[in-house]
């Protein structure tokens, strides 16, 4: 799954790389991903302008002109691919953009569980039509976003907002309408730089503990995102997680004590951590 560190990468390369770019055709491969809300994605988005790429948890959003949006879910296996129209169409590609310069953006998805919402973004220049007010509503989850985990969130805020959740702290840290932008790779890694446990109950948390693991939110997410700035490059449908610590690292050593990484699979979800480092019980009582 693109978590927040993934998609801001992802966001600056498609600022810098198609600026001022007109979309010249739009294919539909795929169309179980699509939600047209706007109107036919396919006829109405060629001739519009490439205007930015802006992130909001693990939500990318492509303004085009006339008061035009892409509103991309990726979910697990959702991925952009920027590359020549002369680079092979692979199976799982879903949705093609041709942007000039012979050039293809193509969202991608093997198991079709993410979604592209064509959208009005509601801003001037929406053709002059009624109603042409944002539809950002009409896109499931997106308006229950808690804050962006990189957006400065105070101890305060993040300390009252977690109040409202009970459960482990491995599945509120996941929960977008907490804080949006983590998913299961960096709540594995920010549990570990804390020294929590991930099934530890949030309920239970000391003060002191909840200090560290606020700050570690932001800090292990912006460190990744440097990384992932200097190693992506243009292969942005490429998922690059082998710097990692402990995520999907089960019977390694662990960086810290050198002990080995526990993993555990389940309900498709993978939870890696070290039992020295993150004391606690799996079950608790």
């Amino acid at each position: 799954m693109p978590e927040a560190p993934d998609l801001e990468v992802i966001k600056e390369y498609l600022n810098a790389s198609l600026k001022d770019a007109v979309v010249e055709a739009c294919k539909v491969l795929r169309p179980t991903v699509v939600r047209s809300l706007a109107a036919d994605v396919t006829g109405d988005l060629p001739g519009r302008t490439f205007l930015d790429a802006q992130r909001r948890g693990k939500f990318l959003t492509l303004r085009f002109s006339g008061g035009r949006s892409l509103v991309i879910n990726p979910m697990l296996t959702g991925a952009l691919q920027h590359c020549a129209e002369s680079v092979r169409v692979q199976k799982k590609t879903c949705v093609v953009l041709s942007v000039g310069g012979g050039m293809d953006l193509r969202y991608l998805d093997d198991r079709q569980m993410g979604k592209v919402y064509y959208i009005r973004n509601g801003e001037p220049g929406d053709n002059g039509e009624a109603g042409g007010e944002a539809q950002d509503e009409l896109v499931p989850q997106y308006t229950g976003l808690g804050p962006d985990v990189l957006s400065g969130i105070t101890l305060e805020d993040f300390q009252a907002r977690l109040k409202k959740f009970n459960g482990e702290i491995k599945g509120v840290l996941t929960r977008g309408a907490f804080i949006s932008g983590i998913g299961n790779a960096y709540s594995d890694e920010i549990l570990f730089a804390a020294g929590i446990s991930p099934f530890k109950k949030c309920r239970a948390l000391k003060p002191e503990e909840l200090e560290t693991l606020h700050t570690q939110c932001r800090q292990v997410l912006e460190e990744a995102t440097e990384t992932l700035r200097s190693r992506m490059g243009s292969d942005i449908h490429k998922k690059v997680r082998d710097f990692l610590k402990v995520h999907n690292k089960g019977g390694q050593p662990c960086p810290k004590c050198g002990g080995n990484i526990t993993q555990l699979n389940a309900n498709q979800r993978i939870t890696s951590y070290c039992r020295h480092c993150q004391p606690g019980l799996l079950i608790r009582n």
